[in-house]
């Protein structure tokens, strides 16, 4: 038996759920998590180490650890690692894999298709490099779906009480605002808008910016660039912005050496909610402006909304919820986990399109505009955004030139007036077009939008039928002759991975140690005992750098090693007294 799943591919977690018995579920991963740590990390070998166990070397071993891909998909962008280049779609791809053989030893079966979400406002070229992942992972990807339209699918499905829905959604990496009506079981997206450039990513980096402002001017030292303390402070900045969601204050602590003299020195500070809130301002405001274009588009006011749902681990700060308040003047809905939500809904449009569902109707809208380049440098729509999907349109354009023989179509995508403001989808040539005065042929392009939001178009001269069709793949896609490459290669680490479950049960048991080893470093800033903290750091990084290595062996050596040196720690502590400022 296979089954098919709702993957929701996220900036900073995976998940996975399958539709079953008539509601999705999320799948645990190996480690028995719901959240899989989008993160991919390579070792001295180039064994590739993917989800918590990469998070866990990460400080030991920040050069060669991904985070964050989902940022660069469709950009082209490639990141090498150990002399060998890797493009956005081959990691994330990695990310899938492990979540697909991880659901498949779960479910005990095979999984073979899958639906995959995407923001809502990710462009042809984003959507077509997740399927591409998709695709190299094993996959048979059956749709492309908006992640704030899975999620409203999973709100809304069956419920009676509930017509239009503001979805707000805060990843790591992106902010989208989608607004749907929903009457019975018929899903319509009204308007859709967002940032794809600002989540808890942005968060975290204002956060270690302005802690290590403040360390350097607390400490009068040069605070360290390397990878390893850039890494150490992210994840203590990433625990502090936790922390706030729930408490008024916190703290931070680092053990730090001067960038210049190579001193060792500590640095602990407080941090309240409010000036955490004070130093993202900006951050918060930028929210604003999306939502407003969205509830313009769909040609509603904050009182029509019946329902606003918070959809990733971003919204559970509480000035982003406040902030939906106000815009909306409802209370948002907590009854489901933002971080599953989306994978849920995925999960339900995947059993609709394998008719375990009857009845549901999910009609989806163009982020942006389609269009081309015309005479003067302009873009000219042909297909206006919020156009609901699937969508064809097609207008006639002619030459510029007294016996044009050819005409180049490049076709873009965005809002701006000026087509070298908005973004290159690809372009094409039709050729052998009657030599006849401008204004004279009759070149008919259409545009075809599938239910993925992926792009078609087509030119016809309409005098002589001459046709030119093609379906848009850009520069900074792959080739399937690329992509069938990189499903064999990708095959290669189908053995690692059944060799990784030494080092997955080492890794959980690190996480176990690490945690104590935390627990020892506060009790000894209580003490005021540098010293003890010093050494307890030292033995956290000996098993972080085990774990980079990639050696379960010494790994569990390393642990070994730490909690003998935990108990008498411990033993000391107990039987010292706390010494004085």
């Amino acid at each position: 038996m296979t089954e098919a799943v709702g993957i929701d591919l996220g900036t900073t977690n995976t998940v996975v759920a399958v539709f079953e018995d008539g509601c999705p579920r999320v799948v645990p991963n190996a480690e028995g998590h719901h959240l899989t740590p989008s993160v991919v990390a390579f070792t001295n070998n180039g064994t590739p180490v993917i989800g918590q166990m990469a998070t866990r070397q990460a400080a030991a071993n920040s050069e060669r650890t991904v985070f964050s891909i989902k940022r660069y998909m469709g950009s082209g962008q490639r990141m090498k690692i150990n002399g060998k280049a890797f493009i956005p779609q081959e990691i994330s791809s990695l990310i899938l894999r492990k979540v697909k053989s991880d659901t498949e030893a779960y479910l005990g079966s095979r999984v073979e298709k899958a639906v995959i979400t995407v923001p809502a406002y990710f462009n042809d070229q984003q959507r077509q490099a997740t399927k591409e992942a998709g695709i190299i992972a094993g996959l048979d990807v059956l749709r492309i779906i908006n992640e704030p339209t899975a999620a409203a699918l999973s709100y809304g499905l069956h419920r009676q009480d509930i017509h239009t829905i503001l979805v707000w959604d805060l990843g790591g990496g992106t902010f989208d605002v989608s607004i749907l009506e929903c009457e019975g079981d018929i899903f319509q997206v009204m308007a859709v808008s967002g940032n794809t450039r600002l989540g808890g990513d942005d968060y975290d980096q204002r956060l270690m910016n302005c802690v290590a402002e403040q360390c350097t001017k607390t400490c009068g030292a040069v605070f360290p660039d390397d990878g390893m303390t850039r890494q150490r402070l992210k994840e203590a900045c990433q625990k502090a912005k936790i922390d706030l969601s729930t408490k008024l204050s916190t703290s931070i602590h680092l053990s730090l050496v001067d960038g210049n003299s190579g001193e060792h020195y500590h640095f602990e500070s407080s941090l309240t909610r409010e000036q955490f809130q004070e130093w993202t301002a900006d951050l918060l405001e930028k929210m604003i402006g999306p939502t407003e274009q969205a509830l313009a588009d769909a040609e509603l006011e904050p009182k029509d909304i019946d329902g606003v749902l918070l959809v990733g681990g971003a919204t559970r700060m509480p000035a982003v919820q406040e902030l939906a308040r106000q815009l909306t003047g409802k209370e948002p809905y907590h009854g489901i986990d933002p971080d599953e939500v989306v994978a849920h809904g995925a999960a339900i449009q995947a059993g609709m399109l394998l008719g375990l569902i009857d009845g549901v109707i999910l009609l989806d809208v163009l982020p942006l505009s389609l269009g081309l380049e015309t005479q003067g440098g302009l873009f000219t729509r042909v297909i206006h955004r919020n156009t609901p999907l699937p969508a064809s349109e097609a207008r006639v354009f002619t030459t510029a030139a007294d016996n044009q023989c050819f005409v180049d179509i490049q076709v873009l995508q965005g809002e701006r007036e000026l087509a070298v403001d908005n973004i290159s989808l690809g372009d094409f040539q039709l050729q052998d077009v009657p030599s006849l005065p401008r204004g004279k042929p009759k070149i008919e392009v259409a545009f075809d939008v599938d239910v993925d939001g992926i792009v078609h178009v087509a030119a016809t001269d309409l005098l002589s039928e001459n046709t030119k069709s093609i379906k848009v793949v850009s520069s900074r896609g792959i080739d399937p002759d690329s992509i069938r490459q990189m499903i064999a290669e990708a095959e290669v680490y189908t053995e690692a991975d059944r060799m990784k479950r030494e080092q997955i049960e080492a890794g959980i048991q690190a996480d176990s140690v690490i945690a104590a080893a935390e627990m020892a470093i506060e009790e000894a800033w209580g003490f005021h005992r540098d010293d003890l903290v010093a050494e307890i750091e030292r033995g956290v990084i000996k098993v972080k750098q085990a774990l980079a290595d990639g050696s379960s062996d010494e790994t569990r050596q390393q642990i070994t090693d730490l909690r003998d040196l935990l108990r008498v720690i411990h033993s000391e502590m107990l039987n010292g007294v706390k010494q004085p400022v």
